[in-house]
């Protein structure tokens, strides 16, 4: 064998390689072309084209936290934890890197229109936060599966 030949293979076997996408259970990955959404990668084995396809997120499936510290007012700080997990990966790909932020920001307002929550039942305002929360993120394929409050 010439040394272009063993080039050329060592380059084709590389090629192949890197074509070869392992998706873990529990996880989906959206694979780009050009910059641009083509499909998301169930788990298991794919080939994809090399050079022109890339995985853009590695979504994971299983649940996540969140913890957060609002302040109602400043007399009541509150801070919990929200748990949530991506339902829909189709479309929780295209939000999925300001998850957290957006569900820190729908806590955060949500907990500003409780005005009475010192009087209430932490359980009923974790309820109604997962409610107002689920009311804005299940369009985007995100679900939050339980709020826990805690007074400061």
């Amino acid at each position: 064998m010439t040394i272009l030949t063993l080039t050329l293979l060592v380059a084709l076997l590389a090629l192949a390689a890197v074509a070869v996408k392992r998706v873990p259970a529990g996880q989906v990955h959206s694979l780009y072309r050009h910059g641009k959404p083509v499909r998301l990668l169930q788990p298991g084995t794919h080939v994809v084209l090399p050079l022109l396809d890339r995985v853009g997120h590695r979504i994971d499936l299983g649940g996540r936290t969140l913890r957060f510290d609002a302040s109602m007012a400043e007399t009541h700080p509150m801070h919990g934890t929200v748990y949530w997990q991506v339902l829909e990966p189709e479309r929780a790909d295209a939000v999925i890197e300001q998850a957290d932020q957006l569900i820190r920001t729908g806590v955060i307002d949500a907990l500003h229109a409780e005005a009475q929550a010192d009087q209430e039942e932490r359980r009923e305002v974790a309820a109604r936060l997962k409610r107002s929360l689920n009311k804005h993120l299940r369009e985007r394929g995100v679900m939050v599966t339980r709020v826990e409050l805690e007074a400061a």
